[in-house]
């Protein structure tokens, strides 16, 4: 079935539109970074080069919160799974830990040698994952912060490390050219996968645990089996830079952002490229589905985030990707150059979008935070293994 097939077949079943903007946050003064919904979709963090993070209300006419307490740009931001915490990681150095309501309060630590590239929760919320520039992943109880242990086997900055869904695994990305995954358990590298056109900015598991998607500096999505080491799909997508990727929690769809200032929707199970989305005013740097994949929300160099209806069909198809694992390694490459794809482009335009003013928002500052300073040192401590 091709896609118009598809789309007419939407039509007349009564599914919904396609993908369409629904909010457009103001309040950043410097490049947002990240951003993150919470469990109920309440709320959204999102992280800036301007030292602060952003607590949107997803509620028409509630304030937004400003949350001051790094002393340098914010590289990342997420949600705990309980959503009762944000961690974020930062040009200083450090993570800390915010209770997401109006008084921001926060606990800080010294987390790394370097900047903080990525923060990412366990499952279970119990372990906090960081990688930075000083070359090295490290591993956290979120209570009280304390360091578990760190991966150094990287020769250059980490730019990502997450959690696999299970716990079990984590994988990381880095400058060093290569992705590599680790055993929690063992605390070994079971693989490394080598890259050579560029890069990693990003990498995320599928919801599965079976397989993981990375974001390149090459312009490309690559998606590699995590139990067999080959690669799946290849995808030549954008014209720049891809900066992150977030998958559908179908596991059926994957959404890209790419300093080419637009974001890609990809349909895994038939391996094409479903829309384009046009919105931001210059490079896309971040983009993440809600839980329910209802809605995802995208931050820019334009300082705006933004904030989107999915209008997926959520079927679950189960495992999207298990028909490319048979076959010879040549075949499990599907390599997707744009110009072979029908897809949908949608151009938005800022003034036209919804935007909530910049009185919507509260700035506080970084309360508590002299009360806790003395964690750091104590910290200081532990980093040191």
């Amino acid at each position: 079935m091709g896609i118009e097939d598809e789309k007419k077949r939407r039509r007349e079943g009564g599914a919904e539109d396609d993908p369409s903007l629904e909010r457009n946050f103001r309040g950043h003064k410097d490049a947002v970074t990240s951003v993150d919904f919470n469990l109920n979709v309440k709320q959204l963090v999102s992280g800036s080069m301007d030292s602060c993070l952003m607590i949107w209300h997803m509620k028409p006419h509630m304030r937004a919160y400003r949350f001051v307490g790094h002393k340098d740009a914010v590289m990342c931001v997420q949600f705990s799974p309980s959503g009762h915490l944000v961690a974020s990681g930062s040009r200083d150095k450090t993570v800390r830990i915010w209770v997401p309501n109006l008084k921001g309060e926060s606990t800080v630590f010294r987390a790394h040698t370097g900047t903080v590239r990525s923060v990412h929760f366990s499952n279970d919320g119990q372990s906090l994952v960081t990688a930075s520039d000083d070359k090295t992943v490290k591993v956290w109880t979120v209570h009280r912060q304390k360091f578990l242990f760190s991966f150094s086997q990287h020769i250059n900055w980490v730019r990502c490390a997450k959690f696999s869904p299970d716990g079990r695994l984590i994988v990381s990305a880095s400058d060093d050219k290569t992705v590599k995954l680790w055993d929690k358990t063992s605390r070994e590298c079971v693989h490394s996968f080598c890259e050579h056109g560029g890069f990693v900015n990003y990498v995320d598991f599928h919801p599965s645990g079976t397989c993981i998607a990375a974001a390149g500096t090459d312009n490309t999505v690559k998606l590699w089996d995590v139990r067999t080491n080959r690669l799946l799909q290849h995808y030549q997508l954008h014209s720049a830079v891809v900066n992150a990727l977030s998958f559908h929690p179908s596991g059926n769809y994957l959404i890209t952002a790419s300093s080419d200032s637009t974001l890609k929707i990809l349909d895994l199970m038939e391996g094409r490229l479903l829309y384009t989305l046009h919105g931001h005013l210059g490079p896309a740097t971040c983009v993440a589905f809600s839980r329910s994949g209802e809605l995802f929300a995208s931050g820019g160099v334009d300082e705006q985030v933004m904030v989107w209806k999915s209008n997926f069909d959520t079927t679950n198809y189960g495992d999207p990707l298990k028909t490319h694992r048979s076959g010879s390694s040549k075949d499990e490459v599907k390599s997707l150059p744009e110009m072979d794809f029908s897809e949908t482009s949608f151009r938005i335009k800022a003034q036209d979008s919804i935007r909530n003013p910049q009185t919507d928002v509260v700035t506080l500052p970084p309360a508590v935070t002299n009360t806790l300073e003395h964690i750091v040192s104590q910290l200081d401590v532990l980093t040191q293994v």
